[in-house]
């Protein structure tokens, strides 16, 4: 990317500044080198782990960088934001700290968890708009209807100036590196963090990572039209249009932006889980995502990862979990043949059992028309150590006189 003469709305002073007034009121997460995922992708992996964040998620800093700059007026007549959830939760939290009333407008289909939160922390919550566009025009309608200040999730100096204090200790904790990871929604974070990692060291290179269904900074920036919608893992940032105040710093300052399939968002949610024992929302593992999905621009390289947020459902969670496990072959659906007479699936589970697979589910099937009458199907889910394992657990079924398919996993 290169620079243009558009002046930048704010400098790294403004990060300093915030920095200072919201200490002691943030977490400074912890920054650490992390060996597994070092391993996995052949990256010197350094992982900033935003999720231990007050409310689980860097939104938190620009929400009491723009709260604490109120005047006493605005802080009585209250607060209002728009947010698919960890926004939300940082003005719910800091304002209710400062006793400041706070709506929350939440566009449809947001997570459970994400609403609970942050009506816990004691804001009203309105759900309104079928995407975040949406219910920001909820949102405008209503402070002004009501005379309330809004705190963009974005598209605020203030705000962005509140992100940045993250790259300001991601520089302290983790110095000497390459590239900095960061996602990119609106691009509040990434233009507050590249104002404070290029202010210490010019020659970092500054990566962001879009969601493939949403490349609305990248359309921003070469004046391209890719669509922008969909289903995806990365709510957190699901945007179909950034802020004018992020522009003209991230053109400036970033040296590209890369977008991340669904798939690889997924694995990154598991690698986060299974390698480093972390819980990693969508958003959050965009970073990782990139590492798997653009491996050359990495390797080899002292890279950061901002773990931006860990606000992910616990229903999602888990099938993510299973879906890795049955893509890394260690779950597997196998069709057994056998004759249907007694003791067979008992000949079956013995095999398991005396081969260390866990047994996941069962099913016995005497109609399959492809089938003799005299013959059955049984299905058998079974979990492994990895696939040399599945596959002697195959084997020793097989040696036993039964025929048996893998059934695909990707089949309706």
């Amino acid at each position: 990317m290169t620079a243009t003469a558009q002046p930048i709305p704010l400098t790294a002073d403004a990060v300093r500044e915030a920095a200072s007034r919201i200490e002691g009121r943030i977490v400074h997460t912890p920054t650490l080198l992390s060996d597994a995922l070092s391993r996995a992708t052949g990256a010197q992996v350094f992982v900033k782990y935003e999720n231990m964040q007050h409310t689980g998620a860097f939104k938190a800093r620009g929400a009491i960088a723009k709260l604490t700059t109120l005047t006493a007026a605005q802080a009585t007549a209250g607060v209002i934001a728009m947010s698919a959830g960890n926004h939300a939760q940082g003005v719910a939290y800091h304002a209710a700290k400062l006793g400041i009333a706070a709506t929350i407008v939440m566009p449809k289909g947001t997570p459970f968890v994400k609403i609970r939160k942050t009506r816990d922390y004691g804001a009203t919550v309105v759900i309104e708009g079928d995407d975040f566009t949406g219910a920001a025009l909820a949102g405008e309608r209503i402070a002004k209807e009501k005379g309330l200040t809004m705190i963009h999730p974005y598209n605020d100096e203030e705000v962005i100036a509140g992100q940045g204090t993250v790259g300001l200790e991601f520089m302290a904790d983790a110095p000497g590196l390459d590239m900095l990871v960061i996602p990119v929604g609106g691009g509040g974070l990434i233009a507050g963090v590249a104002l404070a990692a290029k202010s210490i060291d010019p020659d970092i290179a500054i990566v962001g990572v879009e969601a493939a269904l949403y490349p609305a900074m990248i359309n921003a920036l070469g004046d391209s039209k890719r669509p922008c919608g969909g289903s995806t893992l990365a709510e957190g940032i699901a945007v179909q249009s950034v802020g004018d105040k992020t522009i003209a710093i991230v053109r400036k300052l970033v040296r590209e932006i890369v977008t991340v399939s669904e798939t690889n968002i997924e694995r990154a949610i598991g690698m986060f889980a299974n390698l480093d024992k972390i819980v990693a929302e969508g958003a959050g593992a965009a970073p990782l995502a990139a590492l798997l999905e653009h491996p050359d621009t990495f390797k080899d390289k002292k890279v950061g990862l901002l773990l931006s947020g860990g606000n992910i459902d616990s229903r999602l969670l888990s099938s993510v979990l299973m879906r890795d496990l049955v893509r890394s072959g260690r779950v597997l659906t196998l069709d057994i043949e056998m004759p249907d007479k007694p003791g067979q699936l008992h000949a079956v589970s013995g095999i398991c059992a005396a081969e260390g697979a866990n047994v996941l589910e069962v099913s016995h099937s005497r109609f399959a028309m492809d089938l003799s009458a005299s013959a059955a199907r049984l299905g058998l889910t079974i979990e492994t150590r990895d696939e040399d394992h599945a596959r002697q657990v195959m084997r020793s079924i097989r040696d036993a006189g039964f025929t048996l398919t893998v059934r695909d996993p990707n089949a309706p």
